[in-house]
């Protein structure tokens, strides 16, 4: 009777233990699998939307860079979360009524935005940088690669556009797209590009003049989510919500009509843990340091 009772013990912590690994097995496949984006390069530890940022990313295993880019006075693609010079991040007096699209690249070129202390990502290293030009954050990132022998990432690059900034704070959207498109050809990255935007205006002109490039619509809130189909004027490749808009029926959903889901921006393990388990595609990180840790083989 002991020994049966023993017996038993044993095969069920067995049965335990063989269900717990081969569920942790699955999680390592499915972590595999995902498109690891570093947020703005690497937020959570360099000042955002630099050279730094972005060389920071690539010590870890990101397979793509999100930016985001901004028109200057003189139509240079600048890499800009804003289209001006945000007092969080940059050290300049009145930067919120500085606009990009009013100055040269070489103006830009002069104004830190790295240096300041970020009250929302205390792990910053800070140092004195600027917005860079498109041109200089893609030759970096090739020279990283070729010295560090390690694959080149994809780019994510969000055009900053809404209605009420045409114009005044970036081109319309003919205009931009066309400003960007031509830049990522003649940097030839294009193959490995996906342009995004919350702005449907600007992915109906990509549809239009660049059909190959793969795009995704960014989703903020639940108005944007209602709107996803009948603003655009053909399907994105890839679906990408704020992640607290994503459950396991919709990412479902989404796959079924062909689309990649990519949510973001998430920056905490059980999180990214629980979108896997969800079977997004990806993940937009600040914090690309995290990427090793969601799952221990």
């Amino acid at each position: 009777m002991r020994v049966q009772l023993i017996s038993g013990i044993f095969l069920i912590l067995f049965s335990c233990s063989s269900e717990s690994t081969d569920t942790r097995q699955e999680e390592v496949m499915e972590t595999k699998n995902i498109d690891w984006q570093g947020h703005r390069g690497a937020r959570g530890l360099m000042p955002e939307n630099t050279v730094a940022g972005f060389l920071k990313a690539l010590e870890f295993p990101v397979t793509t860079l999100e930016l985001d880019v901004v028109i200057s006075k003189d139509g240079k693609v600048i890499v800009s979360h804003e289209p001006w010079f945000s007092s969080e991040i940059c050290s300049v007096d009145n930067g919120d009524s500085i606009r990009i699209y009013d100055l040269t690249a070489d103006e830009i070129a002069t104004i830190d935005c790295g240096s300041k202390i970020h009250q929302r990502f205390p792990q910053q290293q800070k140092l004195f940088t600027s917005k860079p030009v498109l041109e200089e954050v893609v030759h970096a990132v090739a020279s990283y690669c070729e010295e560090n022998n390690r694959p080149p990432p994809n780019f994510n690059i969000e055009l900053k556009s809404m209605p009420e900034w045409y114009t005044i704070f970036v081109p319309e959207p003919p205009i931009f797209t066309a400003i960007v498109l031509s830049e990522i050809d003649r940097l030839e990255i294009s193959e490995r590009t996906t342009i995004q935007s919350f702005d449907p205006d600007i992915l109906n002109e990509v549809f239009k003049t660049k059909p190959l490039v793969k795009t995704a619509f960014l989703v903020e809130n639940l108005k944007d989510k209602r709107n996803l189909f009948p603003v655009l004027s053909q399907q994105p490749d890839i679906y990408s919500p704020h992640y607290s808009l994503l459950n396991k029926q919709e990412v479902k959903e989404m796959h079924k009509k062909g689309m990649k889901v990519i949510p973001w921006t998430v920056n905490d393990l059980p999180t990214m843990r629980a979108l896997i388990t969800m079977h997004v595609d990806g993940i937009i990180t600040d914090y690309p340091n995290l990427i090793t840790k969601v799952v221990h083989p």
